[in-house]
Parts: structure tokens; sequence; C-alpha cells
């Protein structure tokens, strides 16, 4: 074997390591067809009573988890499917308390016809309700949508901004005050 040879082989067998790690297994409790080679996978994960959204791999093209007995998706879930063209996730009992704004805006940015298909199962007052149409008023019903830490920042952000600004106005009102005293000393020294 030659030089050309060994790297084109080396080559060709790089490429097909690195394709190999790239596909990732079907999910057990769905079907997966391959959209040809390099162009990705259609996974349908339709009508099998899943409560939760299956490790996906990340060439999936096409989804279908719709009809099935998913009532949330756990943030950071779909971020890996990069190459996802379509998604199709309506007829699930949605909760949609707080938990739920992370398929909220998920779904805005990658399939907003997807969003719309989507209704809320719970809370009572939000049933049948479009999931695209929930406000921030109607998923505010948790108390604190930032991390305790985030919050804990704040606070102590706050309480250093007020502490430097009071330090101005002392200064300020020092100076002030020193230069009335030295006014009135050199007033005082005039007569």
């Amino acid at each position: 074997m030659n030089k050309t040879e060994f790297i084109s082989v080396a080559g060709f067998a790089i490429s097909l390591l690195f394709h190999m790690t790239q596909t990732e297994v079907c999910p057990s409790s769905c079907n997966c067809k391959s959209l040809g080679e390099m162009k990705g996978l259609h996974i349908d994960c339709s009508s099998r009573k899943l409560t939760e959204v299956p490790a996906l791999p990340v060439n999936t093209k096409r989804l279908y988890l719709q009809n099935n007995s998913l009532t949330s998706v756990p943030p950071g879930a779909l971020d890996s499917l990069r190459s996802l063209e379509e998604v199709k996730i309506f007829d699930n009992p949605w909760n949609c308390d707080c938990h739920i704004l992370y398929l909220k805006l998920w779904l805005e940015d990658v399939s907003a016809p997807s969003l719309a298909n989507i209704r809320c199962a719970t809370p009572a007052p939000l049933k049948k309700k479009p999931l695209s149409q929930l406000t921030g008023n109607e998923l505010g019903i948790c108390k604190r949508l930032l991390p305790i830490k985030c919050l804990e920042f704040f606070w102590r952000d706050l309480i250093l901004i007020a502490g430097a600004i009071t330090t101005l106005i002392l200064v300020a009102w020092a100076l002030k005050f020193s230069k009335n005293i030295l006014c009135e000393t050199e007033i005082m020294d005039a007569y």
C-alpha cells in the first residue's frame, strides 16, 4: 500500500468513525428511520404512553412525540437537537405551570407551528388554553423563576449600591460643611 492509498483509507476510517459517534442509538420506545446518509433521523415516539422525553440522537431531523402522557419537558432536554426540522408534540396532558416555560421558549425558537397546537391540560383555569397564548402572569404561579443565589446577589448588590450612594452624599455634605467652616474662619480672621 503506497502513501496515497494509506491516507485515503485512513481518511475514510476517520470519517466513518466520526459518523458512528455522531449517530446515536434509537430510543427503545420509539421507531427510527434514516433519512439517508448524513441527512439525519426520523424518530416516531407517538402514541407510546411516554411520561418523559427519551434521550434523543443529536442528528434527529423529525421528531414525533404526539399522543403520549407528557406533562412537561425538563430544561435543556431538547437543546442538543440542533438539526431538527420538524416536531410534533401535541395531544399530551401538558401541565402549564412555570415548568412548561422551557418548552414554550424552545418551541418559539424551533417550531412556532408546533407551539400553536399545544393545549394545556392543567391547572384548571388554563385547561384547553393554547400554550402559545400564555402570559407571564399565567405562568407566574411559581414564586421564584430566578434561583435563590441570583436573588442573593441582587440584594447584596442593591445594598452595596445604596451604601456607595450614602457615602457619596456624606462626603459631599462634609466638603460643603468644611468649606463653610473655612469661609467663616477667614471672615473672622479678617475682622
